[in-house]
C-alpha cells in the first residue's frame, strides 16, 4: 500500500530515486570506463583552459557562435543560411589550421621534447613571483634614481608567445643585478621589453605593440605608449621607468598609473600578480554535497518511520 506523503513527500521520493538510480549506474561502470572518462574530460578541460588563456580564445568563441548558428538554422529549416554556413565551415577548416599555427606548433614541439606536463599548463610558484616582485622593485628604485629607462611585462593568464618571439629567449631568475645589466644604456637589448612568466625572465629585447589611443598625453614617450599598447592587447601588467624623468609607471588594462613611489609599485604588483590565499574549492563543494546527501537520506528515513507508524 502506497501512502500519499503530499507535495513535500513526492519531491523527497523523487530525489531519493535519483540517488538510487545514480548508484545503480555507477555499479555498471568498469575501471576502464572511469579511466576513459577521466582522460577525455581532463584533455577537453585543458584544451578549453589553454584557448581561454591565449589570444586564440576569441577565435574559439567565434567558431562556437558559428556552430550554434548552424544548429539553430537546421532546427528552424533555414535552408539558405544553413547551406552558406556549411560551406563556410568546410572552407574554414584550412583557415583554422593557419590561425592556430603558433599554438599547434608549440603543442607539437613540447610533445616532441618530452615536456608533456607543459603542453597545456605552466608551473609557477608564489615564492618565485614574490622574489621577482622584490627584485624588480629594488631595480626600479635604482633606475628611477639614475634615470635609466626600463620596460617589463609581467605575463598573467594570456600567453604572450608572439611577443617572446620578437626578442631573445632567456630562462633566468629575476634579480636586480641582471635587470640592471639588461637595461644598461649600452646593452644591445636595453630598448626592448623584458618578459616575465611565472616569476622568471623568459625574454629580453622584446618588441611591444604601440597604443592606438589618440587621446594619450603628448609627453608620453615610446616606452609608455608601448606599455599601454601591451596592456590594451592582453591582461599583462607592464612596469615602466621613464628615461627622461625617472618616473615609475604601471599600465594595466590600457590605463596608466604614473609617478609611483617604489613602495606603491610593490603594493600594486603584489595585488595584481600574487594569488589570493583561499580555501581549497574542491574540499568546499565536496563537503557541501556530502552534507546535502546526508540530510536528504536522514529526512527520507524519518518520513519512512512516520509512515510505518
Amino acid at each position: 500500500m502506497i501512502l500519499n506523503r503530499g507535495k513535500g513527500g513526492g519531491e523527497m521520493d523523487w530525489m531519493l530515486e535519483i540517488l538510487r538510480l545514480g548508484a545503480s549506474y555507477l555499479k555498471l561502470l568498469d575501471i576502464t570506463d572511469v579511466l576513459d572518462i577521466v582522460i577525455v574530460s581532463y584533455v577537453v578541460y585543458r584544451l578549453l583552459l589553454f584557448f581561454r588563456k591565449s589570444r586564440s580564445g576569441q577565435v574559439v568563441r567565434a567558431i562556437g557562435i558559428i556552430l550554434a548558428a548552424m544548429i539553430l538554422s537546421n532546427i528552424l529549416n533555414l535552408y539558405i543560411v544553413s547551406f552558406l554556413l556549411n560551406r563556410a565551415v568546410e572552407m574554414g577548416l584550412i583557415a583554422i589550421v593557419i590561425i592556430f599555427q603558433p599554438e599547434l606548433r608549440r603543442f607539437l614541439e613540447r610533445i616532441g621534447s618530452g615536456k608533456i606536463r607543459g603542453v597545456f599548463s605552466r608551473e609557477e610558484t608564489p615564492e618565485e613571483l614574490e622574489q621577482a616582485i622584490c627584485q624588480t622593485v629594488e631595480a626600479y628604485a635604482q633606475f628611477s634614481k639614475d634615470k635609466v629607462g626600463a620596460l617589463m611585462v609581467f605575463e598573467r593568464h594570456m600567453i604572450l608567445d608572439d611577443i617572446l618571439k620578437s626578442g631573445t629567449g632567456l630562462d633566468a631568475a629575476v634579480s636586480s643585478e641582471l635587470l640592471k645589466n639588461l637595461f644598461w644604456n649600452k646593452a644591445p637589448m636595453h630598448d626592448g621589453a623584458v618578459l616575465i612568466r611565472g616569476g622568471r625572465i623568459v625574454g629580453a629585447g622584446c618588441m611591444l605593440p604601440l597604443s592606438g589611443n589618440i587621446n594619450l598625453s603628448r609627453d608620453l614617450g615610446m616606452r609608455h605608449r608601448a606599455g599601454i599598447g601591451m596592456s590594451e592587447n592582453s591582461d599583462a601588467v607592464v612596469a615602466i621607468v621613464s628615461e627622461e624623468t625617472g618616473s615609475i609607471s604601471v599600465a594595466i588594462g590600457g590605463m596608466l598609473k604614473r609617478h609611483l613611489a617604489p613602495e606603491t609599485l610593490e603594493r600594486l604588483l603584489r595585488k595584481e600578480l600574487l594569488p589570493e590565499e583561499q580555501d581549497a574549492p574542491g574540499e568546499d563543494w565536496r563537503d557541501k554535497l556530502t552534507g546535502l546527501v546526508k540530510t536528504i537520506l536522514k529526512k527520507g528515513d524519518r518520513d519512512d518511520g512516520q509512515k510505518d507508524s
